[in-house]
C-alpha cells in the first residue's frame, strides 16, 4: 500500500497537464483579441524582440485593423510534439479582407503544452529575415463631367471650373495617414475642390499584392474609380464667364436652377478666393427680398400706401436712401423697385420682431449648413439686439453676411415659391431642408421684383423682358465716406443667379448689367 501510493504521487508529478488542443485554442482567441501579453503565456521559451516584430509585420506593415484566427485540426507527433493548423483573416485598412492558412509547431514544456513559436507562425513565409509589405496598382482615375457628361478636369476649361473641380497634387505624410495605407507619398491625390472631396470615389481601390520580400503572397482584386457628375451647365457656365471676364473689380456670379436647386454656373474673374462660394459680404438691398417676404407674411400687401422720405431715425440710427433720392407716398410694390431704406427700417420695427426677421432669414437659406460638393461658406444673420440693428438688418446691412451662392437661392426661393438647399452634386444628402413660403407671398413678391427692372432701380441695365431682380448697394469699411459692394439677384425662367462686384458701387449701374450680358448671351 505504501509502494503503490509512492509510485502514484511520481506519476502525477511526470504527467503532461493540458492537451495540445487547449493551448492552441488559447493562443488563437488571443490573437484574435490582440492579447499580446496573453500570447506571450503560452510560448515554451521567453520571447525575444523578434516576437513582436514578427506580428508587427500585420499591424504595422499591412496596416491590419484585426486579425481573426480559427483554429483547425491539431495533431500529435509523438515525442511530446503537435501541430495546429489555423486560418487567419486579416482585415487590411482601405483594401479588404486577407485570409491565409498556417500552423503552430507546440511542444511540451515544464510539463505544460506551449507554442514552440517561430516567425513562421505569424505567416508560414516569414523566417526572421524577410519582410511583409503590400504592392499596389491603381486604375485609371475616373472623371469629374458636367451634366451632360462632358469632362471637365482638363485644362481646357476656364479658371474658375478648374477652381471647383480642383487638381492633381503629390500626396504628403498627413494625406497618407488620412486616406489610409493604400496609398504612398508622392502619389497623385485630389488637392482642393471636388477632387479632394471625392478623392476616393474618383481614385478607386488599387489592385494589392500581400508580398513576403519578392514574392507575392496573395493578390487583393480592386475596383474602378466611379465617375462624377455635376450640376454644371456649360452653355450657362462659358455664357457668365464672359459676362464677368472684363469687370475691372473681383467679380462673381452663381447660377442655380429655383426647380432643383441644382448649381448650374459658378464664376469668379479674379482666381484665388473663391467669392462666388465663400464671399461673406454684406447683402444690401437684395435682402430687402428676405425682408419683404417676412413683411407680406405678416399682412403687408403690395397696393399698401407708405412713406419713402429722404431720411428717418430708427432707434437713433439715421437712415437715407441712395443718392440720398425720396419719393414720397407710394405703394410697397414701388418702395421695393425703388429701394427704399426709409420705407423698410419703419416698415420692418412696425411689423417684424427681431426674431421673426431672424426666422425668417434662415427659412430662405441664411444660419444654414451647406453641402454642395467643395467648401462653401454659409450666409449669417445674427438676431438683432436693438431697434437701431434691426433697422440696418431690413436694408442688408448691420452684421449679416453672404454669399453670391446664397443671394442666387433666394432668388430662387421666390420662382420656384420654395428655398432648396443648393447643390452641385445630384443626390448629395444634405443638412438643410427644403423651405417652402408662406401661401401667397412668392406670387405677390414676384411683381415687385418686376417692377425693379420696368420701372425701378434696373431698369436701365438692359436686362431682357422676363426679368424679375432685385439691386443691392452694400456700404462697407469705415470713415466719413464708404465704399460699397455692387449686387443684384433675379431670375428668368427657370434661371435664377446673383451677382457681386466688390467694391463696384451701385447695383442698378454696375451689377444689373453683368446679369443683363450674362442673360442677354443665353
Amino acid at each position: 500500500m505504501v509502494a503503490g501510493g509512492a509510485g502514484g504521487g511520481a506519476y502525477y508529478l511526470l504527467h503532461t497537464r493540458g492537451t495540445p488542443q487547449e493551448t492552441a485554442q488559447r493562443f488563437a482567441a488571443a490573437w484574435t483579441k490582440g492579447d499580446m501579453t496573453a500570447l506571450k503565456a503560452e510560448l515554451a521559451a521567453p520571447p525575444t524582440g523578434e516576437f513582436d516584430a514578427a506580428y508587427a509585420e500585420l499591424t504595422k506593415n499591412l496596416n491590419a485593423t484585426g486579425v481573426t484566427v480559427k483554429l483547425g485540426q491539431v495533431t500529435e507527433t509523438g515525442d511530446d510534439k503537435a501541430t495546429a493548423a489555423y486560418t487567419a483573416t486579416a482585415a487590411l485598412k482601405n483594401i479588404g479582407d486577407w485570409t491565409y492558412t498556417g500552423s503552430l509547431d507546440l511542444t511540451v514544456a515544464d510539463r505544460h503544452w506551449k507554442v514552440d513559436w517561430s516567425p513562421a507562425a505569424v505567416h508560414p513565409s516569414l523566417n526572421g529575415t524577410n519582410h511583409l509589405k503590400l504592392k499596389t496598382t491603381w486604375p485609371s482615375r475616373a472623371s469629374v463631367t458636367d451634366a451632360a457628361g462632358a469632362r471637365i478636369d482638363g485644362t481646357d476649361v476656364g479658371g474658375s471650373v478648374q477652381q471647383l473641380v480642383g487638381y492633381l497634387d503629390k500626396a504628403t505624410d498627413k494625406d497618407v495617414k488620412k486616406l489610409g495605407p493604400a496609398y504612398r507619398q508622392g502619389q497623385a491625390v485630389g488637392r482642393g475642390g471636388l477632387q479632394e472631396t471625392f478623392q476616393k470615389r474618383l481614385a478607386g481601390t488599387p489592385t494589392t499584392e500581400v508580398m513576403a520580400g519578392d514574392d507575392s503572397l496573395a493578390t487583393i482584386e480592386g475596383s474602378d474609380g466611379e465617375a462624377l457628375a455635376t450640376t454644371l451647365d456649360m452653355r450657362i457656365q462659358q455664357a457668365a464667364a464672359n459676362a464677368v471676364r472684363d469687370m475691372e473689380k473681383p467679380t462673381s456670379m452663381v447660377a442655380i436652377r429655383p426647380s432643383t436647386g441644382e448649381i448650374l454656373a459658378v464664376v469668379n474673374n479674379q482666381g484665388g478666393f473663391n467669392r462666388a462660394l465663400d464671399g461673406r459680404y454684406a447683402p444690401g438691398s437684395t435682402f430687402k427680398t428676405v425682408t419683404a417676404v417676412g413683411l407680406l407674411t405678416a399682412g403687408v400687401t403690395t397696393a399698401d400706401q407708405v412713406t419713402c422720405p429722404k431720411d428717418v431715425n430708427v432707434g437713433g440710427l439715421k437712415i437715407r436712401n441712395s443718392d440720398h433720392a425720396a419719393y414720397g407716398t407710394v405703394s410697397f410694390l414701388d418702395a421695393y423697385a425703388h429701394s427704399c431704406n426709409t420705407t423698410f427700417a419703419p416698415l420692418t420695427k412696425q411689423h417684424l420682431s427681431a426674431k421673426a426677421l431672424y426666422d425668417t432669414a434662415t427659412a430662405l437659406g441664411f444660419n444654414q449648413p451647406l453641402n454642395i460638393g467643395v467648401p462653401a461658406t454659409k450666409a449669417s444673420f445674427p438676431r438683432a439686439t436693438s431697434d437701431a440693428e434691426l433697422a440696418a438688418e431690413s436694408f442688408g446691412q448691420a452684421k449679416i453676411t453672404a454669399s453670391p451662392l446664397i443671394m442666387a437661392s433666394v432668388a430662387a426661393a421666390i420662382a420656384d415659391g420654395s428655398w432648396r438647399p443648393p447643390t452641385l452634386i445630384p443626390n448629395l444628402k444634405q443638412k438643410a431642408t427644403q423651405q417652402p413660403l408662406p401661401d401667397g407671398v412668392a406670387e405677390q413678391l414676384r411683381p415687385m421684383m418686376r417692377a425693379v427692372v420696368t420701372k425701378g432701380t434696373a431698369q436701365a441695365a438692359g436686362l431682357p423682358s422676363g426679368t424679375y431682380g432685385k439691386t443691392g448697394t452694400a456700404e462697407f469699411g469705415t470713415g466719413p465716406v464708404l465704399e460699397s459692394h455692387a449686387w443684384f439677384h433675379g431670375y428668368l425662367g427657370d434661371l435664377a443667379f446673383a451677382v457681386v462686384v466688390e467694391g463696384g458701387g451701385g447695383g442698378g449701374k454696375i451689377a444689373a448689367p453683368v446679369a443683363a450680358r450674362f442673360l442677354n448671351a443665353l
